[in-house]
């Protein structure tokens, strides 16, 4: 009997373990790399890191949002858009503004929803004033604040964080201990892709509790809190048939996709899910251009898992194709600026 119930805990372990590191092992990377054709994988992650720390990295419910609507299905702005481009990307065509490219790091924490969507923000601001702003907007005060759609480091749903740009709006703030802006990030960035027992890993400290909403500046403190709220004219996803003119108009936005977990070791080219790959969440991350690479039309896309992850910290995902549901998830909201 003691030798059955040793058998089946060997069983049970060997599953568990399987269930957890199986996408991450060399083996299956090697083998990964053997049957994909337009993107290359590799080791972002440790093999023993568990899933349930991989699917606290996204925290995007914008897939399954996004059939709700509203789309925008047109702009008086796009009137003057007369061709689309093959390649664009917009750290290129608006250089003034810095924040553009910048691969930010949203630590232990599911809070891609607040950095997919602030980012985005921050750069049409900058856009759309000439870059009289050329700043970040926070990240912080709408994973915290925020509550009708989002809970933190829980994950959040990017269209209510737009509306809440239009209702209440958004104070400035930077990266974590910068000082930068009225409410800068206050979940420390750490190192995604390495061993528990190394310093700075991320796997070394706990996922971050959700924090106390702040409605004071705490960064730069000579800042007017109620004054220091941006805006946007309402919130909307885009159609397939806009999301360029929108970007060419506008800038940079938000899209949200469902990670599989190949994706996790993405390291260069055009991402496409493979054939075996297992559904693991809802993503959001910066859409800022497109292109085309060895005949493979891509969206290339701003990640927040700093820049140890992937292509620098960025990653281009096939377009035109629905890849992962990233065409129906993608939203938006134009700045006011007067």
């Amino acid at each position: 009997m003691a030798r059955l119930l040793m058998l089946s805990s060997v069983i049970l372990l060997s599953a568990y373990l399987t269930e957890q590191v199986h996408f991450l092992q060399p083996d299956y990377i090697n083998k990964l790399n053997g049957e994909i054709s337009t993107w290359k994988a590799g080791e972002n992650f440790p093999p023993d890191t568990p899933i349930e720390y991989l699917k606290g990295l996204l925290g995007s419910h914008g897939v399954e949002a996004a059939a709700n609507g509203p789309f925008k299905t047109q702009d008086p702005n796009y009137n003057s858009i007369f061709y689309i481009p093959e390649n664009f990307d917009a750290r290129k065509k608006w250089k003034h503004c810095k924040t553009i490219g910048m691969v930010r790091d949203q630590g232990n924490c599911g809070s891609c929803w607040a950095f997919g969507t602030t980012g985005a923000f921050s750069d049409r601001l900058c856009i759309a004033t000439n870059g009289e702003f050329n700043e970040l907007l926070s990240a912080e005060e709408l994973a915290f604040c925020c509550t009708s759609g989002g809970s933190g480091c829980g994950g959040g749903t990017p269209m209510v964080a737009w509306n809440y740009f239009s209702t209440n709006g958004i104070v400035t703030g930077g990266d974590y201990d910068s000082k930068q802006g009225c409410q800068p990030y206050l979940v420390p960035p750490c190192i995604h892709g390495v061993p528990a027992e190394q310093e700075g890993s991320c796997r070394g400290q706990p996922m971050e509790e959700n924090h106390r909403c702040t409605r004071k500046c705490y960064g730069n403190t000579t800042i007017d809190y109620q004054k220091d709220h941006r805006y946007v004219y309402g919130a909307y996803y885009l159609t397939i048939d806009t999301i360029q003119e929108e970007m060419l108009a506008y800038g940079p936005v938000e899209a949200t996709f469902e990670v599989y977990d190949d994706f996790v070791n993405y390291k260069s080219g055009v991402y496409e899910k493979s054939e075996n790959a297992s559904y693991l969440g809802g993503h959001s991350v910066k859409l800022i251009g497109w292109g085309v690479e060895k005949e493979t039309p891509y969206w290339l896309l701003v990640n927040s898992w700093n820049e140890n992850w992937g292509d620098k910290g960025m990653f281009k995902i096939r377009r035109g194709t629905n890849e992962c549901e990233i065409e129906e998830s993608m939203s938006a909201g134009v700045p006011v600026t007067d």
